[in-house]
């Protein structure tokens, strides 16, 4: 059995890309020392190190969402099942990914599409709505929303799916709303435009058993800041409804 270094492991487990001294020697740079080097990386040259920096760049990612059928078939539906609302009208898609919401409101009859993609899956994107025949309706624009020109002064619709666990989670809310303020018209309309949340409280003594106290005693040392860490850090979970031990609170949201 061969003995390896912690430094011999990490260049083990990345001995199929060319990037293998990057990885070793990168822990004293920055994230946007690392990010301005990656920038200019087209997608299939990206290693594991970069997609760490630019998550949503990977396809994998939108493989799941795609994937989950509720998700993406209730924005088609939206779309096409209101395509009154989206003839001859220009739209604009926050945090596009792949573009198959920018192509779900071309079918629906808009005029012009705009999608906005920060990550370098842009790119991928811009060639997907090429094969698909669509470039003369969609455009693909790389870059963060706020900071982009967009080629037109105001949009009728903006489309996004910026909703996350516990709706609020990947902090993308924001960037929509700056959008609604910056680029789309009086009487426009956001796709979705409200949230429901609904909000109890549970009581899990074998989880915090697991998870929670256990870091008092790790091997008879004390690792209870681990603790504390642990504590404000949100869970995405299944729960067995028995451990609900409050009443159900709701509350709404509203985009506009």
């Amino acid at each position: 059995m061969t003995n390896f270094t912690g430094q011999q492991l990490v260049m083990a487990a990345q001995m199929d890309t060319n990037k293998v001294p990057l990885l070793l020697v990168d822990c004293n740079k920055s994230k946007s020392e690392i990010e301005s080097e990656i920038k200019d990386l087209k997608p299939e040259e990206l290693t594991s190190k970069d997609y760490y920096f630019d998550s949503y760049a990977h396809f994998g990612i939108h493989e799941e969402m795609i994937k989950d059928n509720v998700r993406t078939r209730t924005y088609k539906n939206s779309m096409l099942m209101n395509r009154h609302l989206f003839k001859d009208k220009v739209v604009l898609d926050v945090g596009c990914g792949t573009g198959i919401l920018s192509m779900f409101a071309a079918r629906a009859g808009a005029k012009q599409v705009i999608g906005v993609e920060c990550s370098k899956i842009a790119e991928s994107a811009a060639k997907i709505v090429e094969t698909n025949n669509l470039s003369d309706v969609v455009t693909i624009i790389k870059g963060k929303i706020e900071e982009v020109t967009l080629p037109v002064e105001k949009v009728d619709i903006i489309i996004s799916e910026w909703m996350g666990y516990c709706l609020l989670y990947e902090s993308m809310l924001e960037t929509v709303l700056f959008a609604r303020d910056k680029w789309l018209a009086e009487g426009g309309l956001l796709f979705p435009d409200k949230g429901t949340m609904y909000l109890c409280a549970i009581e899990d003594r074998e989880y915090k058993e697991s998870k929670i106290h256990w870091w008092e005693n790790v091997y008879g040392y004390d690792m209870s800041i681990i603790k504390d860490i642990a504590l404000c850090e949100p869970l995405v979970d299944v729960v067995d409804p028995k451990q609900v031990c409050s009443v159900v609170y709701l509350t709404i949201f509203h985009g506009r």
